[in-house]
């Protein structure tokens, strides 16, 4: 499995909604995949974060960089070759990467997520 398919199952067993895959890198040189889920509420989304974080640390690997963790509207974890992006709702709509990234394919999702 694929440290981003263990992202994704991870957003899964905390319940995130509406789990897409883009694969980025048809599109762009900066990441390969984005990974892009939300929550119900912040605390929702620093667990789904949360968990991701341990679920792939548990492969070997560690976030290049955390951003907005505190706020808990918008969380990125990078982790270079791929980026999960864990949203409140409101926040997810608003910024709608999904149709900024438009020309991006989407993955599907695992079966074990």
């Amino acid at each position: 499995m694929e440290d981003w398919e263990v992202a994704v199952q991870a957003a899964q067993e905390r319940k995130a909604l509406d789990t897409i895959v883009l694969n980025i890198g048809q599109v762009s040189t900066f990441t390969e995949q984005f990974v892009i889920c939300h929550g119900t509420n912040s605390r929702q989304v620093q667990a789904i974060a949360d968990w991701i974080e341990r679920s792939v640390k548990a492969q070997g690997r560690r976030p290049l960089r955390i951003e907005g963790y505190q706020n808990a509207e918008w969380i990125l974890l990078d982790y270079g070759d791929f980026v999960v992006h864990v949203f409140s709702r409101d926040k997810r709509y608003y910024y709608d990467l999904e149709r900024l990234w438009k020309a991006a394919p989407k993955l599907p999702i695992p079966v074990a997520a």
